[in-house]
């Protein structure tokens, strides 16, 4: 009956739905818009506030320095910066994508007299509205700016490999070269100081579940060798030496944004007025891809709406109130005739048949751990391998009842090894 009850609850995990579209009771945060379609652990309590809005809670007390002691800590960083950038041509450095964020960033760093060197890493999906606002940027502030163009085909191959492999962030790919990228370029340049556009106020809630840890490249290269057709001769991998050497460094990262009161609406329309800023739309759709990705791929394949995440942070930082956000949800992400257009571009320009890509999105959805990620003790110690799907199983029996798991570990993992479950236990539990 107990290994019945443990095959049972095994075939329930496994055949649910790691993105949770499908349950069977929806509950919405009583906050935010979040729901348990969203997050199957939203963390609810007593008032029915999820766990995603009280983390924001707590960023915003730690991080966020809107009146007097913003102003101060953003002087006295200015000055470090400038100190720092003595007998040098830059002080800083920018990644520059022609979004709100970085370019909003762009144009206080002009305000404060600092000299950044702009970084944009152009992956082949800049839409023109995006290439228009970083052309405006840097020749209305004055700035200088170094375009990394990625091997188009090499990035191509990339990212045809992650839809191949059905893992929820794609979008990993370029995140981790931006970030490899701009600290590869201070390091050549001696820069300090990396500008950077996150924040709270806009940033500050998402789904772990929705993305993968962008400095991962051990998941990366896992990915690209299983599904990938050419190899990674030039895609800027950030390597553990290469963390090492920027560690070393000491390269500091710097968030002006949760330093000042920042109004996504105000900025946009500072930024129109002083820069000749366009707007593009919704968050990070400055990208072809990535809009294409966000609302068409992300909600049809993954069951994922991350109109609702951001909508979400604008709730916790006053910015919307909960209702004109589930108004705005209600509206389709994309038109009709902009999809179409989207959808053609992206299938040619990946080199994809209709079938093809219906395939991709036909595919069950896997997980990153399905492959080797950095930190994991499958990757550091190979031997361990064969006991990774009694891993998983075991992390699927834990989140319902971890009697089971004391029962699990002593009928299968025990035997195998030939060591006390409850060492066994200790042991996984560190993993």
């Amino acid at each position: 009956m107990i290994m019945q009850a443990i095959v049972q609850e095994n075939s329930r995990n496994l055949n649910a739905h790691p993105y949770g579209t499908t349950p069977t009771t929806l509950t919405q945060c009583s906050r935010c818009i979040l729901d348990l379609n969203d997050d199957p652990d939203l963390g609810l309590d007593k008032h029915g506030i999820c766990h995603h809005c009280r983390a924001y809670d707590i960023q915003q007390k730690l991080y966020l320095k809107e009146d007097s002691e913003g102003e101060k800590l953003l002087r006295e960083k200015v000055a470090r910066i400038k100190e720092s950038g003595q007998g040098k041509k830059y002080d800083c450095i920018l990644g520059l994508s022609g979004g709100v964020d970085s370019s909003y960033v762009a144009l206080i760093a002009k305000q404060h007299g600092l000299r950044p060197l702009c970084v944009h890493f152009d992956n082949g999906w800049n839409s023109e509205i995006a290439v228009r606002n970083i052309h405006n940027i840097v020749n209305t502030l004055g700035f200088d700016l170094e375009t990394y163009v990625i091997d188009w085909e090499e990035f191509k191959d990339l990212q045809l490999a992650y839809l191949k492999a059905s893992v929820i962030d794609i979008e990993v790919v370029t995140d981790h070269a931006i970030y490899s990228v701009i600290y590869r370029l201070a390091l050549r340049h001696g820069i300090n100081y990396v500008l950077s556009g996150q924040n709270i106020v806009t940033e500050g809630v998402l789904p772990s579940r929705w993305g993968w840890n962008i400095k991962d490249f051990v998941n990366i290269k896992a990915i690209h060798k299983a599904f990938g057709q050419k190899p990674l001769r030039s895609y800027p991998l950030l390597s553990r030496s290469m963390k090492k050497q920027i560690a070393k460094s000491g390269i500091e990262t710097v968030e002006f944004l949760n330093w000042m009161p920042y109004r996504k609406a105000e900025a946009i329309q500072t930024l129109q007025h002083e820069v000749g800023w366009l707007n593009y739309g919704n968050k990070h759709h400055e990208s072809i891809w990535t809009r294409f990705f966000q609302v068409y791929i992300l909600p049809r394949k993954f069951g994922v709406d991350k109109r609702k995440a951001h909508y979400s942070n604008l709730i916790c930082s006053g910015q919307m109130t909960k209702e004109q956000a589930l108004s705005k949800i209600e509206k389709p992400a994309y038109d009709p005739a902009l999809l179409e257009q989207d959808k053609k571009f992206v299938l040619k320009k990946l080199g994809l048949t209709e079938a093809e890509f219906e395939a991709m999105m036909a595919a069950p959805p896997r997980s990153h751990k399905d492959f080797d990620t950095e930190g994991s003790l499958f990757h550091y110690y190979p031997v361990l391998k064969p006991l990774r799907p009694l891993w998983e199983q075991y992390k699927r029996i834990m989140k319902k009842d971890k009697g089971l798991v004391q029962i699990f570990l002593l009928l299968t993992v025990s035997p195998v090894l030939s060591f006390p479950g409850t060492t066994i236990l200790a042991v996984m539990q560190s993993v």
